[in-house]
């Protein structure tokens, strides 16, 4: 790695500075991780044949003083089992305000256990979780959760609620009035393709798997939360479903502007998706960055074989 970090060639002086403030308030490592394009340091006692290597890539100064707030950060954050296994160690990480990260990995990469660890499903062994700026730990967790959208893996609808009552879940649990819940149904279920006189007093078991998993992401935005995590929403689809809710995440991304963390197997869908990914193995991250910083510098050999995959099969 670059011993001296290069001048920035920005002339807004003004701007520079508040840059550089916000720099200030990073830790050493995810500073030296966006400066870079690097992944974390791993500890030294793992062990070096899964470790990812270090790579310089593009410098990334100009980018930090045009850098939004953290609506998420990881500082030093490990997750270790009873059993002594680790699912995440020492993560520094971060979410950008009204960005979309992509969290990709294979099973037991520690991906789910990191999506966890931000609604307090979870908590860290070591570490702290800040959620807009806050410590995670110091926030209540049922109060959390209701600000953070989320979709599980399977949808969790609940069965025996009208699609009505579902979506509305968390906003009567806030003691939103009956009207506002109404408006806010009428208001979300176009947006995603769904009819609120065709299915708002209809039952999950009487909609499609498209359908239902469409009310899931409804129900994680009904309450106007600023930051939405979902766990592999649409793996379970077939894949022209799975492509029409893609068109239909992307057109909510664009319009509603939220915080959103996509938990994702398929490098297709992490690269469609999300405006920066992480990869994860093992609870390591090799590396974090946009599509076309992946494609173009690799930072590990898992990380290329990743992308030498992604080539082979891209749809």
């Amino acid at each position: 790695m670059h011993s001296v970090l290069p001048v920035c060639p920005h002339n807004d002086l003004a701007e520079f500075g508040a840059g550089f403030e916000r720099m200030a308030s990073l830790p050493s490592r995810t500073l030296l991780s966006w400066l870079w394009g690097v992944p974390q340091q791993v500890h030294q006692d793992d062990d070096a044949s899964s470790s990812p290597q270090r790579f310089s890539v593009t410098p990334r100064i100009k980018e930090l003083v045009h850098m939004k707030p953290w609506a998420i950060e990881t500082q030093h954050v490990s997750k270790q089992f009873p059993n002594g296994a680790y699912a995440l160690r020492d993560i520094e990480w971060g979410v950008q305000e009204g960005e979309t990260m992509a969290l990709i990995g294979e099973s037991g990469s520690g991906k789910t256990t990191l999506l966890r660890l931000l609604n307090r499903l979870a908590e860290p062994t070591d570490g702290i979780v800040f959620i807009q700026g806050k410590p995670a730990c110091s926030q209540d967790p049922i109060q959390l959760r209701r600000r953070l959208g989320y979709v599980p893996q399977d949808g969790g609808l609940f069965p025996h609620w009208t699609i009505n009552q579902n979506v509305c879940l968390v906003p009567q649990l806030l003691g939103w009035t009956p009207i506002r819940q109404l408006e806010q149904v009428t208001k979300l279920l176009p947006l995603l393709n769904l009819d609120p006189a065709q299915i708002a007093e209809r039952y999950p078991t009487e909609l499609s798997g498209g359908q239902r998993q469409r009310v899931a992401v409804a129900r994680a935005l009904a309450a106007d939360p600023p930051i939405v995590l979902l766990d592999e929403p649409f793996g379970a689809l077939d894949p022209l479903t799975r492509h029409d809710l893609q068109d239909q995440f992307l057109s909510l991304k664009t319009r509603l502007q939220k915080t959103m963390v996509l938990i994702t197997h398929d490098m297709s869908e992490a690269f469609r998706l999300g405006d920066r990914i992480t990869i994860l193995k093992e609870g390591h991250i090799h590396q974090i960055g946009t599509p076309q910083e992946l494609l173009h510098s690799p930072a590990t050999p898992y990380v290329d074989s990743l992308i030498q995959h992604y080539h082979a099969h891209p749809g």
